[in-house]
């Protein structure tokens, strides 16, 4: 049997998870209060801790089904094959800087690898990536509508309400030019790509017209937009269900609304892609948030960890068996279709420009 080579990006990220590890676990604490962290440690509920975790494998159970429902059903792999796909691309987000655009481009490699379309596989991560983030935004309003009336606004609430606000109308003008002003969109993406030497024009029309087509049947299936968007609603509202189980589990029960704010705030703008999965960000806002709807500091402290342990850490040894089990199963003597270079992100960076 040939022995397996382990990537580079895996062995680097090795070795930054060990630096990340000290800072987050070492540091952190030191400057939020770890004396009185600890001693509310000794009073946990242990049962609390197994269904905070089963919830987050619930989690990303669904964020495979939401893949799974943006893919076409022709040639679509099986829902074992796309789960193991997404906790690898989400294990290498979890572990370079800027990891979404590497995580990105293996997830393409390994879902053309599946058999997925060039133009399938790009056209549905625009989808199910546009898609998640405006129902993350519509989680952090309702949030924020319960909120304000009784407990008063706060500077970052604006500025969070803002952003969203501003994702969720990009999305839609897009979806609009997509769906009914396909053909000038066209037009204008094959004149920006006749600029741009790694990308023929051609290609580049393809996969506007698959988007959009993609697009086209998302919006005439309705069942199939609803169950897209409730997959979308559960991958988010499970993971911040493990959060409040967390939480609990040290003895604060979390409102609902302090719950969906705090969480929709720290991953709305843990999406700057300044650390791996948000490292810090999501930390540094969520426990002063969580502390400023009445939970202690020692409990937001403990359960913020608990939960980004589940969360952030747990998901990186499993994305490094699911990566391995993809590149020694069927998958890896699966033989894939001539491909051209704009659909190799690697081989888009390696070409020289003209």
């Amino acid at each position: 049997m040939m022995p397996v080579r382990v990537p580079r990006w895996l062995r680097h990220g090795a070795t930054l998870i060990v630096l990340l590890l000290v800072i987050e676990y070492a540091v952190f604490p030191q400057l939020a209060g770890a004396r009185k962290a600890f001693e509310t440690l000794s009073g946990v509920e242990p049962a609390y801790l197994v269904v905070g975790l089963l919830l987050e494998a619930a989690s990303l159970l669904a964020y495979s089904m939401l893949t799974r429902s943006v893919l076409s059903r022709e040639g679509r792999p099986s829902l074992w094959a796309l789960t193991r796909i997404d906790l690898t691309s989400l294990g290498v987000s979890h572990m370079l800087p800027g990891g979404a655009a590497t995580a990105s481009a293996l997830r393409y490699r390994l879902q053309r690898g599946a058999g997925i379309s060039a133009s399938e596989a790009v056209s549905a991560a625009a989808i199910q990536g546009a898609g998640s983030a405006v129902v993350l935004n519509v989680l952090l309003w309702i949030g924020l509508l319960i909120s304000i009336p009784t407990r008063g606004g706060n500077p970052i609430y604006g500025v969070a309400a803002a952003a969203g606000t501003l994702l969720i109308a990009a999305v839609f003008v897009g979806v609009v030019l997509l769906t009914r002003g396909s053909e000038r969109t066209v037009h204008i993406v094959r004149a920006i790509a006749r600029r741009i030497p790694a990308v023929p024009p051609d290609s580049a029309e393809r996969l506007v017209r698959t988007l959009a087509d993609r697009l086209r049947v998302l919006g005439a299936d309705r069942p199939l937009l609803v169950r897209a968007t409730l997959w979308a609603a559960a991958n988010w509202l499970l993971d911040a269900a493990s959060l409040w189980v967390f939480l609990h589990a040290y003895g604060h029960a979390m409102a609902l609304d302090g719950l969906l704010v705090a969480y929709g705030i720290a991953n709305v703008l843990a999406a700057i892609p300044i650390t791996p999965g948000g490292l810090g960000i999501i930390e540094g806002v969520l426990v002063p948030t969580l502390v400023g709807f009445s939970t202690t500091r020692a409990v937001a402290l403990l359960g913020v960890v608990t939960w980004r342990l589940a969360n952030f850490w747990l998901p990186i040894p499993v994305s490094a068996l699911a990566y391995l089990s993809l590149r020694t199963g069927p998958l890896l003597h699966r033989r894939l279709p001539p491909q051209r270079p704009w659909t190799d992100p690697e081989k888009i960076n390696r070409e020289p420009a003209a």
